[in-house]
């Protein structure tokens, strides 16, 4: 065996190069084996078991006796595949419909050398002879063989081999050999097992040749065993019929089990190399098909052969077989053949029907040409059936059983006891295991395809169960061992196999069927088990070059297989993968290998997002992998580097893979470069830093990725990715990513996502919101686990409360507990050992949930405390061991325990026990007799069994109760001080150990979770998860959303801490890409921590500090501004920023002194270099752009910019302070966009504006006037420019264009600002005037500002442009609606009181519009006027000139000017008023005239005047003339206005109703003059309404007050006394209170004052009142016009007034406590109002009783009724007056006394009779007093009248 390694060690360097070139092939220095039998056979065992996916999933390992030693030996098995694809090139047909196989006509194969192909006919070979079967074969071909034979000695030693070769001569001199092709083959077969060397290279040669012409491809049905015993060997005994009653073999099996046969670990090499030739030729025949277990046994000795031969020509010959021959088998698979159902239902039924109906369904199935030779092959697949059942019984009964308990059981039928000849004795074996494979045909319905599909399979799976042989320490370090070398050819040929023929393993119609059951199994998950299994064990090896084969694999089943493999990629990651890039054991190789998949993974944007999907949106995932991977790479990259590893960078890796370029020959390295589309790994993880610059890479890889799905939604391409779906598994289905060709382009692809392309159409079941939803559910999963884990009833109520647990019910608790992952066990087991009843409830459904049914006592004790950790508190324990003792009990009834107590004790020994072997603390262990001891008498008084005991304590001993999931494999013993423990350490690998421990437990636990996973398919119909393929671009968000804090961190480390440039550009590349992300998906948080790191990596604001990798920095931030402008937003501030001190930055760099903001502090310069580049064509024209282009940008982004910019310019603004030379870049750019944007549509420019103008209004008011002048120039050219563009009616941009003009002339309060406004005005007027249209309204309005200027040059100015306006354009101002504007404009000019001369030209002007405005055909003024056009008219042109007068009357400041306006409006509405239409009547009247009275109603009218002194001089000057005008207007218009009579009348009551006596007396008179003046236009409505104000007027000023008794109480503090004079000074309005309203109980001094006030005034106006109603009832003119009834009414007002005085005046006490409290300084009385309200009522009555018209007539009885008890009232109280005492009241009386007795004289008889009695004697007591002659006179006249009635008189003698 040495001596074959040692010859093998230069076969790269002495193999000739092969003709044709070959797949890629491992060489002998890495290939790995186990050990080779003698006879260089490797073990056959795997034949026996042809499996299905339901068999073992460990591989089971076989021993072989190599030289007397027993070695783990590799399994090779073998496949099927060409068939189909070869027949279709058939070659033509000669007699009897056999094809000739001549050389010429052969499918074309490729060759791995001259010296392997079979001899091809020359021309000395056209003697050729036809035999009768058809075979055209060359006589020579055959003859010269066999007479070689013939004529050496071992012919003639042996009969057998004389007798056959001499008659096959005979046969062939006859031309009867192609009709018995086995008695020709017979002679040759003889030959070889003779062992000489000489006929077996002759036999060989021969056999070679033959079939190269299809000789062998015999039609005849096989009855022969396959492959046949030999003669000379014997085998042990089968459990099988013997060989004499099994069916023979075919004669391609005896063909290949002769070649195979020949080779020996002491064969030649040139019979070696002869064996390669014939099975190479055998193999790749496309009319000699060779299935199964002969294919298996085929490809295992030219794997034997190239792993023993010292020969490099036969190495390379061999390995270029093998590689051509596992290919082939793949590659004659046929992809994507569906089979018909008729085919399954054939297959399914065949038990039920006749033999020959089985043969003629095969035969119907199987090709014909190809039936001679497959059909021993279908016997050795499908004839297996009982060989079969076996294995799948030992496969369930060993489950469990790990892949190294497997090999550590081997079956004794695999070991057959060492004899002394070795090799016959493995021979042997292999013979009997081979026999045992025969078996009836159950495949009979299969097609050809199924058969080829079955051998793909069967040598797929040898190579993944070779791959998964353990490597010793010894394996490990030497490459060239058996072991390693068998590990890395079998990983080699797997990673092969995936990436040439992934369609095959994905492809749904690739079916494996079982030999037992028939059931079918879909190719890619009958490897599954084994592919992932293999993975498992070979991913965690310390070997690198095992490492990286396991890693490419896994890139090419991540690629290729991610839609079949949900689960078992996800294990892989989550348990394998991901650890070891966390593990700090793990070599930088390792890590940077898997970065490097990582990057190719992340290189291709639908496999990203599919792991997003179908991972950390999966709430039954365990990890979240894709941000896992993600937070991963970030740390990675931002790990600090340690001092150990500062060394000379090595080149950075490619983040894509560069594959090597072929040789031309077959390769003999195991380089995974061999493989097309795999990385090279030699240069990766030589350092700390290329790691990290590694994962940079990766990230920025991601992002691009990220950035290609996500914004490339409406690419489409021919060479799209295919259109995707959800994958479940179903043969219909296609999958999305089906590779080779679509995937190895992608691999390819030099790092660019570029070339990538979407579908456009999303799939239906891809959708975001539902992903989404599950996204949000896991993350709120996640949260109540960590709510659990930290605080257990807190995180159940949370998870209850959002519907991760059911109900609160114990059993659903204990449920979502036990089947939850991710819940910390420690607190599982402290919430259910609480001893609250619910806990204990919880507690009791937990353990209740687990099975312990058949479990030996340890076992289920180990179930249950791998479940949750044990509290430490004995009572918790207790409770948990109870209920196991219980549960156990009752699970279990074939127990040693008499009752659940002795169960319960010794669960609590286990415990301890446990605890006991293996805390490294205790010294003293417990022994098995101190256990046993301790557990006497716990059975209810009696023993457990001793052996019972004592199988629980080795148990436990052996193997520790630990958690599944917290199970750590523990470090390597640090290394102790001192120089022994230094020199015991030397040559060992510390880390290395550390990470084999390590990974020991990760490989098993993988191992465990497959288990369990394939056992859960099995059971399940649908038992793949269903795979999600995305298609929509949305999921982008999310994926960054979760990630992007990591990406930040990944790119800003390395940005910060690096000066590489190459580092410096990936970061900055990442960084756009992400900006590209956040702006598109409008990730606002993310866009601006993303946006505003890179403008803080600019140093723009630390000049001194500038590096070069901040000016790429500025370049970056410009191109993001260039590209995403759009979605920028907000972030714009940061980008214009940084525009904004780059341009400052070049001020500096150039010499220009910027000021800076900060003083006293030296600023530094930037190097000259970086000034240099900070002016150089890139930056400056970027910068540029940003600018110049913003005119693409759209509607919303313009805005966002224009609002940046304007901050950004503010902020340059205020840090120039009061500088001469401010900053105004960002001014002049806001200038700069408006004209690049000017051709907007005009609602984007007016969102535009609505920030321009506010940022304009900001700077024109700015405190220095630099600033001012530049934004008022800056307005000016906008202004102009904009004016260019006309503006269509009813639009008012223009307005709002013009508007910083007003706004500047308002706040700043700079003359020479305020006159350049003006100044920019007159200029726009003279340049533009004929394009003004709305702006005309601004223009005025920025006048009207000017003329409240305290400057008078700029109001004159203003006015005088103003007077030019509207003497030159009057007309275009009233176009264009800004009449109501100009007339606003005159206005104010009019109210300025500093310059009268102004506001009296003003108000001249304003007079002077009314006949302009007339006579304006732009107003439209006709005599056809439409009654609408009139209305609109009058609003628009007279009510603004009423208005203006109105406006000046009640805030002009100058009495002339009021005075004027006053009189102007009057005199306009007397003038035109009769052409107004009345509604615009009432319109005046309501909204002009009336409200100049409102200051009686309110005082908050009052608040306009200044001071008291200025309110005073307007009431009485211009209120009461305009009251008076008032009346004045409405005697003149009164048929006009008699319907807003009423209006007038309650202006007069307020008027009247005043504290102010001049204002009462002006109401009273103007309502006097109101009635007189229009006394015979009044109607009787009118009449009633007039006699209602009085009544009211009455009403509201009789002094009820004075009978209320709490006015008469004392208070305790008198106030002092209002001055009585006060109210002459100042007119003030305060309108009376309500005569109705109550006082309050407890009053103030001055409270009460207030209130006799106001009594006072009551009485004095209601003492007007009469004197009123008196004067106008003694109008000859009124009282005629009056109704009798009105009268009445105002007699009764009158008589109410008579009354209360009258009562109060007799009320003696009354008056004395007024009197006494201060009311007035005299004795109050109310004598006047008495005597006059009775003088009037009594003058009046008696008017009316005279009156002869009949409405009098009829109301004298009404009148006489009031008059008589008044006038005997009025007289009797004037008899008691005492002329002493109360001569005022007689004087006052006497009129009316006098009045009185005229009155009565002159009644009528009728009733001067009937009141003459209640009279006379009154009358008589009158006689006594002394009275005044006119009372004298009265009474004689009615003594004479009484004297005439009663005829005491004659009237004839009088």
């Amino acid at each position: 065996m040495t001596a074959t390694l040692n010859a093998a060690d230069d076969v790269e360097e002495t193999s000739p190069a092969p003709s044709v070139p070959l797949p890629a092939s491992p060489p002998l220095e890495e290939y790995t084996s186990t050990p080779v039998s003698p006879d260089g056979n490797i073990d056959q065992h795997d034949q026996k078991d042809l499996e299905t996916p339901e068999q073992p999933l460990e591989p089971i390992a076989t021993s072989t006796t190599v030289n007397g030693d027993a070695h783990n030996e590799p399994v090779v098995d073998t496949t099927q595949e060409e068939q189909e694809t070869n027949a279709i090139s058939a070659p033509p047909v000669l007699s009897q419909g056999v094809p000739i196989a001549s050389p010429t006509e052969t499918e074309p194969r490729p060759s791995i050398s001259q010296s392997l192909r079979p001899e091809t006919p020359t021309s000395a070979h056209r003697r050729s002879l036809t035999i009768s079967r058809g075979h055209a074969v060359s006589t020579v071909l055959i003859s010269s063989a066999l007479e070689t034979i013939a004529a050496s000695k071992e012919a003639k030693r042996s009969a057998p081999l004389r007798e056959s070769t001499a008659n096959a001569l005979q046969m062939l001199r006859a031309g009867q050999g192609g009709d018995r092709p086995r008695e020709i083959f017979e002679p040759l077969r003889l030959a070889c097992e003779t062992k000489n060397e000489k006929l077996m290279i002759a036999s060989l040669d021969c056999i070679s040749k033959l079939i190269s012409y299809s000789f062998f491809a015999d039609t005849t049905p096989s009855v022969l065993p396959s492959p046949p015993p030999s003669p000379h060997l014997t085998g042990r005994t089968s459990s099988r019929p013997s060989q004499s009653d099994a069916a023979p073999a075919s004669l391609v099996d005896v063909v290949v089990h002769t070649i195979t046969a020949c080779h020996v670990e002491t064969t030649p090499e040139t019979v070696s190399l002869q064996i390669v030739k014939a099975l190479l030729a055998l193999v790749l025949s496309s009319t000699i098909l060779v299935h199964h277990s002969s294919l298996l046994k085929a490809i295992r000795t030219v794997y034997n052969i190239f792993l023993l031969s010292a020969d490099s020509t036969n190495q390379m010959v061999a390995q270029g077989g093998l590689t051509q021959m596992v290919h082939h088998v793949f590659s004659r698979c046929k992809v994507g053949v569906r089979r018909d159902s008729s085919t399954f239902q054939a297959s399914n039924s065949r038990d039920s029907m006749p033999p020959s109906s089985i043969s003629r369904s095969s035969q119907e199935s199987v090709p014909h040409h190809v039936s001679s030779s497959t059909s021993s092959n279908s016997q050795s697949v499908n004839g297996d059936s009982e060989v079969d059942a076996e294995s799948v019984s030992h496969s369930e009964s060993h489950e469990s059983v790990p892949p190294q308990a497997a090999e550590a059981q081997p079956d004794a039928a695999a070991n057959p006891p060492a004899t002394p000849n070795g090799n016959s004795a493995l021979h042997n074996r292999h013979m009997t295991d081979h026999t045992d494979d025969i078996g009836d045909d159950n495949h009979a319905g299969m097609t050809l395809n199924d058969l080829f599909i079955k051998d793909a399979y069967l040598v797929f799976r040898s190579m993944c169960r070779l791959s998964m042989n353990s490597l010793n320490t010894e394996s490990e370090r030497d490459l060239k061992s058996h072991a390693m070398r068998s590990k890395l050819l079998s990983l080699h040929i797997v990673l092969t196999l995936l990436n040439s023929h992934m369609p095959l393993f994905v492809d749904p119609a690739s079916i494996v069927y079982s030999n037992s059951t028939n059931e079918a199994t879909p190719f890619v998950q009958a490897i599954n088990q084994w592919l992932c299994l293999s993975l498992s064990r070979n991913a965690v090896s310390p070997v690198p070059q095992v490492f990286d084969l396991s890693v490419e694999i896994f890139w090419r089943v991540i690629s290729g297989m991610r839609t079949k493999l949900k689960k078992e990629i996800e294990v892989l990651l989550h348990e394998i993968f991901i650890p070891i890039l966390e593990m700090k054991t793990a070599t930088l190789k390792q890590k940077a290998v898997i970065l490097g998949m990582l990057s190719r993974l992340c290189q291709d944007p639908q496999a990203l997002v599919e792991i997003y999907l179908n991972y950390d949106c999966d709430s039954e995932a365990a990890d979240n992998i894709y941000e896992h991977i993600m937070n991963i790479i970030s740390k990675i990259g931002t790990t600090p580097p340690s001092a150990a590893h500062k060394t000379t960078e090595p080149p950075s890796p490619a983040v894509q893979p560069t594959p090597k370029p072929q040789p031309t020959g077959p390769s003999l390295s195991t380089s995974i470069t061999s493989v097309s589309g795999s990385m090279d790994s030699a240069t990766l993880g030589l350092s700390e830093s290329q790691l990290r610059r590694q994962a940079l890479e990766c990230l920025v890889t991601v992002l691009r990725s990220l950035v290609a799905w996500g914004t490339a939604s409406g690419k489409t391409d021919e060479e799209g990715i295919t259109s995707p779906h959800p994958h479940t598994g179903e043969p219909d289905r296609q999958d999305s990513m089906t590779p080779d060709t679509s995937l190895d382009r992608l691999s390819s692809v030099g790092g660019s996502v570029e070339a990538f392309n979407r579908i456009q159409t999303p799939d239906i079941t891809d959708d975001p919101g539902r992903f989404e939803s599950a996204k949000q559910r896991k993350t709120t999963l996640l949260e109540g686990i960590k709510k659990f884990n930290f605080k257990p009833k807190r995180g159940i109520q949370f998870l209850i409360e959002n519907g991760f647990i059911a109900s609160k019910a114990p059993a659903d608790i204990a449920h979502f507990l036990l089947n939850t992952d991710g819940l910390n066990k420690a607190m599982i087991g402290e919430y259910l050992g609480e001893g609250d009843q619910e806990n204990v409830d919880i507690m009791h459904a937990f353990v209740d949930s687990l099975s312990f049914d058949s479990l030996p006592f340890v076992e289920a004790l180990r179930v249950f405390l791998q479940t949750f950790r044990l509290p430490g508190e004995a009572q918790k324990i207790d409770r948990f061991v109870l209920k196991f003792a219980d549960c156990y009990i009752a699970s279990n009834t074939q127990t040693p325990f008499a009752n659940a107590d002795a169960a319960y004790i010794l669960a609590y020994s286990v415990i301890l026990l446990n605890t006991d072997q293996h805390n490294p603390q205790i010294k003293r262990r417990m022994t098995k007799a101190d256990f046993a001891r301790n557990n006497r008498g716990i059975n209810d008084g009696a023993n457990l069994p001793e052996e019972f005991l004592g199988e629980v304590f080795d148990e436990i001993a052996s193997n520790e109760i630990r958690m599944k999931d917290e199970v750590e494999a523990a470090g390597p013993a640090p290394v102790g001080p001192g120089l022994a423990n230094a020199i015991a350490n030397v040559g060992r690998d510390l880390q290395k150990e550390a990470y084999v421990l390590q990974t020991n437990g990760m490989a098993n636990k993988t191992e465990a979770l497959f288990k369990t996973m394939m056992r859960t398919q099995r059971r399940s119909p649908r038992g793949v998860d269903q795979f999600f393929s995305a298609s929509h671009f949305v999921h982008v968000k999310p994926m960054f959303e979760v990630a992007w804090i990591a990406f930040l961190a990944g790119l800003s480390g390395p940005l910060q801490e690096t000066d590489d440039m190459e580092i410096v550009e990936l970061c900055l590349d990442g960084f756009k890409s992400a900006i590209r992300i956040v702006c598109f998906f409008d990730l606002e948080l993310e866009r601006n921590a993303f946006v505003t790191t890179l403008a803080k990596f600019t140093f723009l604001n630390n000049l001194g500090e500038m590096k070069t990798k901040n000016m790429e920095a500025i370049k970056a931030l410009l191109d993001v501004a260039v590209t995403d402008g759009n979605n920028l937003k907000g972030s714009w501030h940061e980008v214009l920023t940084c525009v904004s001190q780059l341009e400052r930055m070049q001020l500096i760099s150039g010499g220009v002194d910027v000021e800076s903001g900060k003083k006293g502090k030296q600023r530094k310069l930037p190097t000259e270099e970086l000034a240099n580049e900070s002016r150089s064509t890139h930056i400056t024209v970027a910068a540029d752009m940003v600018f110049s282009l913003s005119h693409f940008l759209s509607g919303t982004a313009i805005v966002d910019f224009v609002r940046a910019l304007s901050d950004v310019s503010w902020e340059e603004i205020q840090s120039s302070g009061l500088s001469q030379h401010p900053r105004l870049f960002s001014l002049q750019k806001l200038v700069e966009i408006s004209y690049y944007n000017m051709s907007r549509i005009r609602i984007e420019w007016s969102n535009l504006w609505d920030i321009l103008g506010e940022h304009f209004n900001q700077v024109c008011c700015h405190n220095n006037p630099h600033v001012g002048f530049f934004a008022l120039d800056s307005l000016r050219q906008l202004a102009m420019r904009f004016l260019e563009k006309e503006e269509l009616p009813h639009f008012k941009f223009q307005k709002d264009f013009l508007k910083p003009f007003e706004h500047t002339m308002i706040h700043n309060p700079n003359p020479e600002i305020r006159d350049m406004v003006l100044q920019c005005l007159s200029q726009m007027i003279q340049a533009r005037v004929q394009n003004m249209r709305s702006g005309w309204r601004t223009m005025f309005g920025v006048f009207q500002a000017a003329s409240k200027v305290l400057t008078e040059r700029i109001a004159n100015s203003a006015f005088e442009i103003v007077t030019r306006l509207n003497r030159d354009h009057f007309g275009a101002i009233v176009h264009h609606g800004a009449f109501a504007d100009l007339t606003v404009c005159i206005t104010e000019f009019c109210k300025v009181s500093k310059y009268q001369k102004i506001s009296l030209l003003a108000i001249a002007m304003l007079r002077g519009v009314i006949p302009v405005m007339l006579e304006c055909p732009e107003c439209g003024w006709s005599p056809e006027m439409t009654k609408t056009n009139m209305d609109d008219n009058m609003i628009k042109y007279w009510y603004p000139i009423l208005f203006g007068f109105y406006d000046i009357i009640m805030n002009g400041e100058d009495l002339e000017v009021r005075r004027l306006a006053l009189d102007s409006l009057f005199n306009t509405l007397k003038t035109y008023g009769k052409s107004f239409p009345v509604e615009f009547w009432d319109t005046v009247c309501q909204e002009l005239i009336f409200p100049i009275f409102s200051v009686l109603k309110s005082t908050q009218d009052l608040s306009r005047f200044s001071t008291q002194e200025d309110q005073s001089v307007w009431l009485s000057s211009t209120m009461i003339q305009a009251l008076r005008d008032v009346i004045d207007l409405y005697t003149f218009y009164f048929d006009i206005l008699e319907r807003l009579l009423d209006g007038l009348l309650d202006l007069l009551c307020v008027c009247i109703c005043q504290e102010n006596d001049t204002l009462s007396h002006i109401g009273t008179s103007c309502l006097q003059q109101l009635i007189e003046n229009n006394v015979e236009k009044l109607s009787p409505a009118r009449w009633e309404r007039v006699t209602t104000t009085f009544l009211k007027l009455f009403k509201t000023t009789t002094p009820h007050q004075l009978f209320d008794d709490t006015l008469r109480t004392e208070v305790d503090s008198p106030s002092p006394e209002i001055n009585e004079e006060a109210n002459g000074a100042t007119i003030i309005p305060a309108p009376l209170s309500p005569s109705t309203e109550q006082p309050r109980l407890s009053q103030s001094a001055t409270d009460r004052r207030r209130v006799f006030k106001q009594i006072i005034v009551k009485c004095v106006l209601q003492l007007l009142l009469i004197e009123t109603l008196n004067d106008l009832l003694r109008n000859d003119k009124i009282f005629a016009m009056i109704p009798p009834e009105m009268l009445l009414r105002l007699m009764g007002a009158l008589s109410h007034s008579y009354q209360f005085a009258r009562s109060f005046n007799e009320d003696k006490e009354l008056r004395t406590g007024l009197w006494k409290v201060g009311f007035m300084k005299h004795l109050p009385n109310l004598l006047k109002q008495e005597s006059s309200s009775a003088a009037t009522l009594v003058h009046v009555l008696l008017r009316m009783y005279y009156d002869p018209r009949p409405g009098h007539q009829n109301a004298r009885e009404g009148v006489t009724g009031r008059l008589m008890p008044l006038a005997l009232d009025v007289i009797k109280d004037y008899n008691k007056l005492r002329p002493d005492t109360q001569g005022k009241n007689i004087i006052a009386w006497t009129p009316v006394i006098a009045e009185i007795v005229d009155g009565f004289c002159r009644f009528e008889d009728k009733d001067f009779v009937s009141y003459l009695e209640p009279t006379y004697a009154l009358l008589c007591d009158l006689l006594s007093r002394d009275l005044a002659p006119e009372v004298r006179l009265s009474l004689k006249t009615y003594f004479l009248r009484v004297g005439y009635t009663h005829r005491i008189i004659d009237i004839l003698s009088s």
